[in-house]
């Protein structure tokens, strides 16, 4: 339990921020036989609630009007672990570095044509943050063209594994075994995790506690 509670994610602006940063999201609801439909989603996290655009009709809208409550959840691989930086022989070593926010929450399909371009709105700065368009007005013809589902979370938590679950020393060891694997995700997983590369070795800068 005191392990679990260190792997909470206790700030809500670091669980915004992940929001925020994550551009995939996985939407659950429940199929007419009952059985679990999980949908991969594009999302903005706007004033505390998830917004999601959607084709007008389709299987995900037919169950969430049938069962409005949902599960939706983001997470981030940080680093695999290979078992052999722990132990030259047992694969049960092996392990995960990560970041996820899981929601349980209530859904609606937005009607109100302001809310709908304001979360338009609000996916096109997050995945097209350059410009380029024309913001959205109530008025378009477009905002009729799609439905925006909006997901109201009754419970959000977040969980984090980045080392601090370590003491100092073991966690620099990790982070120089990191570097020396040399994996597409390890510079970006040492910035994580607190470290700068300096002279081609870890320096920690920073106490990674969310």
């Amino acid at each position: 339990m005191q392990l679990l509670g260190r792997l909470e994610i206790k700030s809500p602006q670091k669980i915004a921020e992940f929001l925020n940063s994550e551009h995939v999201g996985r939407i659950a609801s429940l199929d007419k036989e009952g059985f679990p439909q999980i949908i991969p989603m594009n999302f903005a996290f706007v004033n505390g609630a998830i917004y999601m655009h959607s084709h007008t009709r389709g299987e995900k809208l037919d169950n969430i009007r049938a069962n409005p409550k949902v599960g939706f959840e983001v997470d981030r691989e940080v680093e695999f672990l290979p078992s052999y930086f722990s132990s030259p022989t047992d694969a049960s070593q092996a392990d995960t570095l990560y970041i996820s926010v899981v929601i349980k929450g209530i859904v609606s399909i937005i009607q109100d044509r302001s809310e709908k371009a304001m979360a338009l709105n609000a996916l096109m700065e997050k995945y097209q943050p350059e410009g380029g368009y024309e913001r959205l007005t109530p008025e378009m013809h477009v905002v009729d063209e799609v439905a925006i589902i909006k997901v109201t979370p009754k419970t959000m938590r977040g969980k984090y594994k980045i080392g601090q679950h370590m003491d100092k020393s073991t966690r620099i060891q990790l982070a120089r075994k990191i570097l020396e694997k040399n994996s597409p995700l390890a510079r970006q997983a040492l910035q994580i995790m607190g470290f700068e590369i300096i002279d081609n070795d870890v320096k920690m800068v920073d106490e990674p506690l969310w």
